[in-house]
């Protein structure tokens, strides 16, 4: 239950309770305040989060890889997957610094986007993939549209 309740806050609650305390206490322009809460919350806490589970060993990456008991192999590439998400993590933290939203967010973004296109047909998923695949689609869409909002600013300008 915990990590519905994490994930879910992660995806949708806090990026779009920041960003509605944001635009009622300062203004802005909406895609950039939500865009930036979804890269500090939905690329850097949850990737940051998912790394150090995976770091751990106590993460559901071996469940989903169908590991009762996983194999050295298996142990290994979780822990190189957690190194990878710790690292887009700390880099998605850095959205809070003004017009480092979209570099900060890319990576992560697009990770989590094309990891949840990998799992869109997966059949069996189990409850709490399926949750990580619809919310890694919400978070690396929130980015895309970011980064295609941010670059088509520049280049109108």
């Amino acid at each position: 239950m915990g990590y519905f309740v994490l994930v879910i806050a992660q995806t949708l609650v806090l990026p779009v309770a920041s960003g509605i305390v944001e635009l009622a206490a300062a203004g802005g322009d909406p895609v950039l305040v939500f865009g930036k809460w979804w890269v500090f919350w939905g690329v850097g806490t949850r990737l940051l989060v998912a790394g150090a589970a995976q770091l751990s060993g106590r993460g559901p990456t071996s469940e989903i890889l169908g590991a009762a008991a996983p194999s050295p192999q298996e142990t290994q590439l979780t822990r190189e997957l957690g190194t990878a998400n710790v690292g887009m993590g700390l880099a998605g933290l850095f959205a809070l610094v003004p017009g480092w939203a979209v570099p900060a967010g890319l990576a992560g973004g697009v990770f989590l986007l094309l990891a949840g296109l990998l799992h869109v047909a997966k059949k069996g998923k189990e409850p709490r993939e399926s949750l990580a695949t619809w919310t890694d689609l919400l978070v690396g869409i929130a980015v895309l549209v970011l980064a295609g909002y941010t670059l088509f600013g520049a280049l109108a300008s």
